[in-house]
This record gives structure tokens, sequence and C-alpha cells, in this order.
């Protein structure tokens, strides 16, 4: 047999050899590869983050050049998102706008001041800071900043106190316009630690009644509230109106020690609990201040947080009269993660239950979404703002005080005594001005061009006795008013006058004295205030109060 002729002989033999090989060989491959990807994968899982891996492959193959730092706090904000609506990044630059004002103080050049056409003007010093001693007066403008012009520019408040905050010992150098002085007036300031207060004002309002209004819960609120609590006593305080409307909240552990100072020894104050924190309390320490003294409480639509554990902890007690609109309802408790790059997260952690048991966080179910943030709205359109009989409560959320007071968990604390928004056509034009800023507007230009003027009242007192705002300021208001686009309206103007004077010199005493010169004139058409004074007065609200 030839060689050709065996190699015909053979060849299918040996195609049958390579397939049967080839199978051999490929499964063997295909093993050899599922057992490396297997160990590949075990390494990768131990090690992989999918957010990581994703950022590392649009960096390296993206279509155009990406800011990564962007993309990362746009991955931390979305996971948040998907959690409540209080969790929260806070960037490097945010930092210390957003953890200052709980800290009680700053490093600055102590001014309070106000963007007015686009120009910063100054209302006030504040005493014994950097500004009051190197002669800077209210009224003034701050035209520069370090050679930067600040005024007429559209700058935010934010970017104005980036340039005005910095650390204690550093300078800055700004410059001022004064009404009646040529030129600008060159000031160069050491910047120093300027002290903020969470407490807007505390006086003796009437024989024994005494209010305090709280705007936050800091880490100097306890101390400011034991002097303001100690003076008022002293003062023959026997009754205690606390103003916590319009305050957002703060530290928990303020709010305990507040509460502390009205409830005796032993008392449940709150309780927290979360998946991942056990249940932990806190009651009422020996040390109050006014553990016997009557005592109501004022909120509204923007009291939350810390305002509502005081609120929630008075009420459950029997301790004294809730008085207002239904609170906020935030129910949640954060705790702070700093972060190495000087960011930090804020972290929902565990809910706190006021001590009947219930939770006061209103409904959220899809983050932070926009149902959640306009909820505020939906209670005006529903009419919630004005008949308390609008506010509807689920009956699993009922619970009952040991004095036999129904109160509602689940949305906010609903207050014993009911204040409505007044709804009255002939409040359209006031709420139109009001809504606009205009009587803010108008009060700070008065003060302004007659500063002069008003600087001649050395006191509260003698301003509030001696300063009227008469017919032709009013009228003067409602030319300003219909420069700015509101058109008089004489039925609205008569209706709501009364409240308009007063308000206009409350605002003006605020911008040459403070806070409290405010509240010192504004209570008197205060609605919620003075409802409060007629409670007291109630032997009924008395025997609740007294317990």
């Amino acid at each position: 047999m030839s060689n050709n002729r065996r190699f015909v002989i053979y060849l299918p033999i040996a195609f049958a050899l390579v397939l049967i090989a080839g199978f051999f060989l490929g499964a063997a491959v295909v093993r050899v590869s599922s057992v490396d990807s297997g160990i590949l994968k075990g390494i990768q899982a131990r090690n992989y983050n999918p957010v990581d891996y994703v950022m590392d492959y649009i960096r390296r193959e993206y279509v155009d050049s990406v800011n990564v730092s962007d993309l990362q706090q746009s991955a931390i904000e979305g996971i948040l998102s998907s959690l409540d609506p209080h969790s929260q990044y806070i960037t490097a630059e945010e930092f210390n706008e957003v953890n200052d004002p709980l800290l009680g103080n700053f490093d600055g050049i102590g001014v309070q001041f106000r963007m007015e056409s686009d120009t910063v003007y100054i209302i006030n010093t504040i005493p014994g800071g950097p500004s009051e001693k190197a002669g800077i007066l209210g009224g003034d403008r701050i035209v520069t900043v370090n050679g930067e012009t600040i005024a007429g520019v559209k700058m935010s408040n934010n970017d104005v106190m980036k340039r005005l905050k910095g650390t204690r010992g550093t300078k800055v150098n700004v410059g001022v316009l004064r009404r009646g002085v040529a030129g600008l007036i060159d000031f160069e300031l050491t910047r120093d630690v300027i002290p903020t207060y969470s407490i807007d004002a505390s006086f003796i309002t009437e024989p024994g009644v005494g209010y305090i209004k709280l705007s936050k819960f800091s880490a100097t609120t306890s101390q400011e509230l034991g002097k303001a609590l100690s003076d008022l006593i002293y003062e023959g305080m026997e009754s205690l109106i606390l103003d916590l409307r319009g305050n957002s909240g703060g530290y928990l552990q303020t709010a305990i020690t507040v509460s502390d100072e009205f409830l005796t020894e032993g008392k449940l104050i709150v309780y927290t609990q979360g998946l991942n924190r056990p249940k932990q309390t806190a009651n009422a320490t020996a040390t109050g201040l006014f553990e016997k003294g009557n005592l109501i409480i004022l909120i509204d639509e923007g009291s939350a947080s810390s305002s509502e554990i005081v609120a929630g902890a008075v009420q459950d007690n029997d301790r004294g009269v809730i008085i207002g609109r239904r609170s906020f309802g935030k129910g949640l408790v954060q705790e702070q993660l700093a972060l190495p790059d000087g960011s930090a997260l804020r972290l929902t952690v565990a809910r706190y239950y006021t001590p009947t048991g219930r939770s006061i966080q209103k409904p959220y179910e899809n983050g932070h979404s926009d149902e959640y943030k306009n909820e505020l709205y939906e209670r005006m359109v529903h009419g919630e703002m004005e008949e308390a009989d609008s506010v509807k409560f689920a009956d699993s959320l009922r619970y009952t005080t040991p004095g036999g007071r129904v109160v509602y968990g689940g949305g906010g604390i609903m207050p014993d005594v009911f204040v409505p928004v007044e709804r009255d056509e002939r409040y359209s034009y006031y709420n139109e001005i009001l809504g606009r800023g205009l009587v803010y507007q108008y009060a700070f230009q008065y003060t302004d061009r007659y500063r002069k003027d008003l600087k001649k009242y050395n006191s509260v007192a003698e301003y509030d006795q001696n300063f009227v705002v008469d017919q032709a300021m009013i009228a003067d208001f409602v030319k300003f008013a219909n420069e700015k686009g509101v058109a008089p309206d004489r039925e609205g103007l008569n209706f709501i006058r009364t409240d308009l004077q007063n308000f206009l010199k409350s605002l003006i005493a605020r911008n040459i004295f403070d806070e409290q010169a405010f509240y010192t004139i504004f209570l008197r058409t205060d609605k919620t205030y003075l409802r409060a004074i007629q409670e007291l007065k109630d032997p009924q609200t008395l025997n609740v109060v007294k317990k």
C-alpha cells in the first residue's frame, strides 16, 4: 500500500481524533476558565464597590472631561434622597454655614446686615465686637471687602458672609459709605469670636407674666434659658409664655435640657429608637427652674424637631397648654459624621417618641419628594390653617395623656388651643404687602433716612412712648407700596391699619435697638400671644397648666 493510500485511509481517523481532542481540550479550557473566573469574582466581590467602579469607568471612558468631585457629590446626594427627607450631605464649603448657627458663636466682624437693592446695609453692630470697636455704625453700607466691590453686584447673603467671616485674629479691610460723608471710609478689622444667641427676647409683658422667644436650640441655649428664667422669676414671674413659633429645632440634648426646666423629677421627656440604635430614654431631673408656674407654649407650622420635643413633653405630661397651629412634623434624629475632606454626612439613625409613645414624624414615602416639601402648602389649600376641624388624624394614632387629654401622632404636635390664620377678603392688601416684603423694606428705608433723629431715643421705653406711626407716615407707605406694584386699597388699609402701624413701629424699633425691642411692641397686636394671655385668665386652663 502506498504512502498516499495509507494517508487517505487514516485521514478520517485523524480528523476524528483531532475533533475528540479539541472537544476535551476545549472543555478543559472552559473548565479552567470557569474556575479562574470564580476565584477572580470572589476576590473582586470582597473589594467591589459599584459606585467606585462606575466612577472609575466614567473617568476612563466618558466622551468629555468630568469633574469627579461633582459626580461623587451627586452620587451621595442621590443615595440619601432615597432614604428620608432629613438625611443630608454637607459639602466642605457649606459646613460652617450649616453648623455655625448651632454652636453659639462664630468668627467674624460682628455686624447684623441686610441686603437692600444689592447693597449691604448694616442694621446694628454686635456690642463689644470688632466693628463696634472700630467705629462702624448702624446705617453704614459696606461697598468693598479687601478691595473687592460687593455693592451693586447681586451678591447673596452667603457670599457676603463668606467674605466677612474668617478665622479669629485674621484681618479684613472694608470700605464703608456713610450718609453725609463724602467718599468711602476705610476700616481694618480684626476678626474675633462673635456670640450668637438663641433667645431673641425675654421680659415681663404684664404683671406676673413672662415671655421668652426662643429661636433655635443651640449649644448655648440651656445656659441662656437658665439665666432668662432666673431673671424673670426674680422680677415676679408666675406664668410663662414660651414662644417656639418658627423655631426649626437644633440639638436633641438641648431640647431635653430645656424640657427639664419645666418638668418635675422622673417625668419622661422623650425616648429615641432605631434599627441600629437601642431605645434610649431621657427623664427630668430635680434641677428645673420653673416646674410649678403656669406654662403656655406657642407653636406653628414652622416649629419643628427640638421644638416639637419640648411641646410634646409638656403636653403629654399635662404640664402646660399648647397654643397655635399644628407643628411641622419632624420626628427623626440625625447624627453627623465628619468626612476627611471637610464635608459631613447627617444620617437619620433613630426616631424620637413623646412620653405617651407617639411619633410625630409626618409621612414620607418617597424620600426627598416634592410631596413632602409641599406638605405645608397642602395644609393651606385644604383649609387647615383656618379651621382646626380640617386636620384629620387616624384613630390608630390616638393617645391619651395621664390627665385625659387626647393627643395624636403621625404628623406634628396639634395644639390644645387652635389659633387660625385670619381669612378675610379685607386682609388681601395686608397679605400682599407682607408677602412682597414691603413693610420690612419701608421700615428699613425709613430708619436709614431718619436714623439721626431716631437716635435721640435713649431707650426702648422712651421710643415706645414718643414715636408715633401717624397718618402721614401711613400715606407715605401706601405711596411706596404703590410704586412697588401694590395698588392702594382704602377698605383693606382701614381694616388692618392698627396692625400695620404697630408692625412698622416694631420693625423700626428693631432697626435702632434689638430683637427684644421688636417683640416688646409687636406682641400688642399678635393674636396668638393675646390668646395665650386670655387663656391664662381662664380657670379651666389654669387647672391644666398648674399640674
